[in-house]
């Protein structure tokens, strides 16, 4: 991912719900139960873990068992103590006390409480990013690290380009409700050249140890709540050698491992991408800001994002004046102008008859005039003065630089052209000499996305006519 253009905007919940999940979540709990149960016997080891002798008291604690107990234990100690819930006071003695943001869990604000879980997230993805050690320890007890192919770095960068193509999906609109995400679609994401087209086998095999990698972080990553996690079938890693398991369906892709990132997740991560220097806008984040940057900033945002935007933006706002200030921020011969009025004029659909007023102030606005019109007509106000042949025109050229901002060439586009060109005898001949900045640029674009090539000829010559009138 690029830090230079904007993600797609999010929908989050509010930060009292998405505190209340963390304060669910397994291992935040846990860290939390583990902070109230440590006291003065209570001894840590150098690096602030718990003693040997300790961890399966503080497994007991927390009533966990079976193998991973010990393992579970330990990790929501290192959480506690990583996130200030607990704090070491004597480190020659291995002494802790509970730590300040211990009482931030209860008596907090929810921004508090998110707070610590994304102290809690962040060691809990370092913890991700390290390999399984087992079978690595020597004779002596020591890690022999020379014999593990490991760069810290590139995991967790690896890690990273994972967590925010998963972001990326998520946020947007092409993946309703958060849809989970198959396992090997995610790890192709950051493995296969967006060039390549059918990956080679070496590129397949790199896949499918990504999978393997992703399968291990993920299990991790549930108990913190930054993903819900379908793992990988384990009958597809059983032994060739092993008692063949029972037939399963092969075309069954969630059997591969399916993941998506849960509101608290997509919380998360936007957090830490916006700390990285990534623009992450989230819905509402204009609703108390200005027309002119509830307009600018809904420029790139898809349809849905950008309705949910300008509802909670009007939410906040007496229908007339709400109005008025958009009517006022639309104004500009500017490249972005045309988009602004699109935006515009889609914010006014949403505003009931109460703003009529203020779209009968326009009406002889060269810029708004035609917009203003079409939205006193569909809300059935009588006495609207018809548009002259030239405001057609221009509102028309208006309306196709806007799409073209908004979409490229769509196929809405392209029918949007078409329809133009067929029911407006002689439009070539007489648009050209439209008095907008954008008439060139629309007439060249008419003239590229039109089927028909004589009419996509006339369209280029009379784009050479309006280049030509406007000195270009």
């Amino acid at each position: 991912m690029s830090d230079s253009s904007p993600l797609p905007p999010v929908r989050l919940h509010t930060e009292a719900e998405l505190a209340r999940d963390a304060l669910s979540t397994p291992l935040l709990s846990r860290a939390a139960r583990l902070a109230r149960w440590a006291g003065p016997d209570t001894r840590v080891d150098a690096g602030g873990g718990l003693v040997d002798e300790q961890v399966p008291v503080a497994a007991e604690a927390l009533g966990l068992s079976g193998d991973d107990a010990a393992a579970d234990a330990s990790e929501a100690w290192r959480v506690a103590v990583d996130a200030g819930l607990v704090e070491v006071v004597d480190e020659e003695e291995g002494t802790v006390t509970a730590g300040e943001d211990l009482a931030l869990l209860t008596g907090g604000s929810p921004h508090d409480v998110l707070a610590v879980w994304l102290a809690a997230l962040e060691t809990v993805l370092a913890d991700a990013s390290v390999p399984d050690l087992d079978g690595l320890v020597d004779e002596d007890g020591e890690v022999d690290l020379s014999s593990l192919d490991w760069d810290p770095e590139a995991e967790a960068e690896f890690l990273d380009g994972v967590l925010g193509n998963l972001y990326l999906l998520t946020a947007g609109e092409d993946t309703p409700g958060g849809a989970p995400v198959p396992l090997p679609a995610l790890a192709a994401s950051v493995i296969v050249p967006s060039d390549m087209g059918e990956p080679t086998n070496d590129v397949l095999e790199q896949v499918s140890d990504a999978m393997m990698r992703l399968d291990d972080q993920f299990r991790m990553l549930e108990p913190v709540g930054l993903v819900e996690y379908q793992p990988v079938d384990e009958a597809l890693m059983a032994d060739v050698d092993e008692e063949p398991a029972p037939p399963v369906d092969d075309t069954d892709v969630s059997r591969y491992g399916m993941v998506r990132l849960t509101p608290l997740g997509l919380y998360g991560m936007r957090a830490r991408l916006m700390e990285a220097g990534f623009e992450a806008p989230a819905v509402g984040d204009l609703a108390d800001k200005g027309a002119d940057a509830l307009l600018d900033g809904t420029a790139g945002f898809p349809p849905g994002a950008a309705q949910a935007e300008t509802e909670q933006w009007l939410q906040r706002r007496e229908s007339l004046a709400a109005a008025r200030e958009l009517l006022a921020a639309a104004r500009g011969s500017d490249a972005g102008a045309p988009l602004r009025r699109l935006r515009c004029q889609q914010a006014l659909s949403l505003v009931g008859a109460s703003a009529e007023p203020a779209l009968r102030e326009v009406l002889d606005d060269a810029e708004l005039g035609g917009l203003a019109r079409v939205w006193l007509t569909e809300h059935g106000a009588v006495d609207v003065p018809a548009p002259s042949e030239a405001m057609v025109y221009w509102l028309t050229i208006d309306t196709v630089a806007a799409q073209l901002a908004a979409e490229g060439n769509s196929e809405e586009l392209r029918a949007l052209v078409e329809g133009l060109a067929q029911q407006h005898g002689g439009f070539f001949a007489a648009v050209w000499r439209v008095d907008h900045p954008a008439t060139a640029d629309v007439l060249e674009a008419m003239g590229r996305l039109h089927p028909d090539k004589k009419v996509a000829k006339e369209a280029r010559k009379a784009a050479f006519k309006a280049r030509s009138q406007q000195g270009g």
